[in-house]
């Protein structure tokens, strides 16, 4: 087979990725790339845009922005309708842990950690999927839309990831894709959600910092000789989301865990 001659999954595929440059994010938008995808990557951090603004060179723009506020995604929306004719779908990853505001077991939890987590995790996305919802309907052209929730979102950690506002958050992402992908289907709007266990990113370095929790996971996440999960290992599904190979497939919510969800993680002593 002549390699040379195989048509990449995303030509001529313009993207939107929410939280494109880091961590989880970053990997698929570079992936993305590979794919033959032109892209327009939102972030927070003026280096992190700087530096990812370099590695996807003409293929890419980036936006720096914070994805919680009105317009960020929709401005870059516009910017990839300007840059390179249309938007035909969003990668929401933009979210975090909400611990240094106060969430945490519920009974320790304060208002301002609930509020902020809330809005980091499932505003945001609420915000960014709106942008894209209404870019599709205006231009009367099909879309994907797909959104990162968590492991924890529907099998909880008791003990080592008890943040129960960040986990109402990823739960939510679920039914509101859900809910999304039901009453868009008939005008050809898909809406997916990833989710991922613990993954090599900056949000995870206090877990992988702490010999107990890596204990814990490599009973919990057994795949692979019991590992951290690495950014990669998301990107085929991401890439298969925004392509044209899933476009008869919405609603849908798969787990990249490792075996998270089909594992104890306790030793049987």
């Amino acid at each position: 087979m002549d390699n040379s001659k195989v048509t990449p999954m995303l030509h001529n595929c313009n993207i939107v990725v929410v939280g494109g440059t880091s961590g989880i994010g970053r990997s698929a938008a570079l992936a993305f790339l590979k794919q033959g995808a032109r892209l327009v990557v939102i972030g927070p951090d003026p280096d992190g845009c700087l530096q990812m603004e370099r590695e996807m060179g003409d293929m890419g723009k980036v936006l720096q922005g914070d994805a919680r506020k009105v317009g960020t995604v929709d401005k870059a929306i516009e910017m990839c309708t300007e840059e390179w004719g249309s938007c035909d779908g969003l990668y929401h990853v933009a979210g975090g842990s909400g611990r240094t505001w106060g969430d945490g077991p519920l009974h320790e939890m304060s208002v301002e950690g609930w509020d902020k987590t809330l809005e980091l995790n499932l505003t945001s996305v609420m915000l960014s999927n709106r942008a894209a919802i209404q870019f599709f309907l205006k231009t009367g052209q099909p879309g994907t839309i797909l959104n990162v929730s968590s492991v924890l979102s529907m099998y909880p950690s008791p003990t080592h990831f008890a943040t129960h506002a960040y986990a109402t958050a990823k739960s939510a992402i679920i039914g509101l894709s859900k809910a999304l992908a039901a009453h868009y289907a008939p005008d050809d709007i898909r809406v997916n959600v990833i989710c991922p266990a613990l993954v090599d990113t900056p949000m995870s370095a206090r877990a992988r910092n702490n010999e107990e929790i890596m204990d814990y996971i490599k009973r919990k996440q057994p795949l692979a000789g019991g590992r951290v999960g690495f950014t990669s290992d998301l990107d085929g599904l991401a890439c298969y989301f925004m392509s044209d190979q899933s476009r008869f497939t919405t609603g849908q919510v798969i787990s990249v865990d490792g075996g998270w969800s089909v594992s104890e993680g306790y030793r049987n002593e």
